[in-house]
């Protein structure tokens, strides 16, 4: 039976994947620092692991116990991160690297500890959880999309790096969706931003997400995972699977217009 090992499972994206993977017949461990938001998937036949993707010893330890149990990761969905906005004058130096601790370096480390067994058996798969953020941008979120697009040029490098080893590796990019990703943002935007020079650009920005999350708006979790699956089960999957609200069209025009002319959509749409 194929193992599948999904971080960021207590809510959202995260849990959603889990329940697809189990529902395909996977074995899946639901990991997440918040043990207790997971009884649901345990009872759903998901094994649940407590894991802090910031702390090196948690990581190493709950690959270990994996492999103790099962002799084997197939599957690793380095979904767990978050998003933290705020003016790059006023964002804590700490605060920023504590983001790439969570969006980058914890999913590396996670990477670094399956690949030996993945790399021996010569089969794999790992799904980066990106965001359209990895190749769109937006005002006061510098800290963010600078993690997302490192998760897009270390997964695109990490591509080529693994084919020779049959490990596949796949971005999934989602829109937006429904989650308490939106509200964490928007909490600390206007927490660090919304005052002083940056103030009024703060509650434009958070103005703008907040309607974008409404429900009505934003896609439900359900259709990331089913991409995750997707690109899980595809015999040749995809290098990026966009998903989700906005996410299609926005990365379309990113693509074709030129920087000064995205730019003007970016102000247009945030009124900055």
């Amino acid at each position: 039976m194929q193992v599948a090992l999904v971080t960021g499972a207590s809510s959202g994206i995260g849990e959603a994947a889990v329940r697809a993977l189990l529902g395909a017949g996977y074995t899946v461990y639901a990991a997440a620092r918040r043990v207790e938001r997971m009884e649901a998937l345990a009872h759903d036949g998901a094994r649940l692991l407590a894991l802090d993707v910031t702390d090196d010893a948690s990581l190493t330890d709950g690959v270990r116990k994996v492999l103790g149990e099962t002799g084997r990761v197939d599957v690793l969905v380095n979904n767990a991160g978050y998003g933290s906005f705020g003016a790059l004058e006023e964002v804590p130096l700490e605060e920023a690297r504590r983001q790439f601790e969570v969006n980058v370096f914890g999913l590396a480390r996670l990477t670094q500890l399956v690949l030996p067994g993945m790399r021996e058996r010569r089969s794999g798969t790992i799904v980066n959880v990106s965001s359209m953020g990895g190749q769109f941008y937006e005002p006061l979120g510098s800290w963010y999309h600078a993690t997302k697009f490192a998760v897009e040029g270390l997964s695109d490098s990490l591509r080529i790096e693994l084919r020779p080893f049959g490990v596949r590796v796949v971005v999934v990019q989602p829109g937006a969706i429904r989650s308490e990703w939106s509200s964490i943002a928007r909490g600390s935007l206007l927490e660090v931003s919304g005052r002083g020079p940056y103030a009024r650009g703060a509650r434009r920005v958070a103005g703008v997400m907040k309607t974008a999350y409404m429900p009505g708006m934003a896609s439900p979790p359900q259709v990331v995972a089913g991409a995750i699956l997707q690109a899980v089960e595809a015999r040749h999957p995809l290098p990026r699977y966009r998903v989700g609200a906005g996410a299609r069209p926005l990365l379309a025009l990113r693509k074709v217009l030129p920087d000064r002319l995205f730019d003007l959509i970016v102000r247009g749409i945030y009124r900055h």
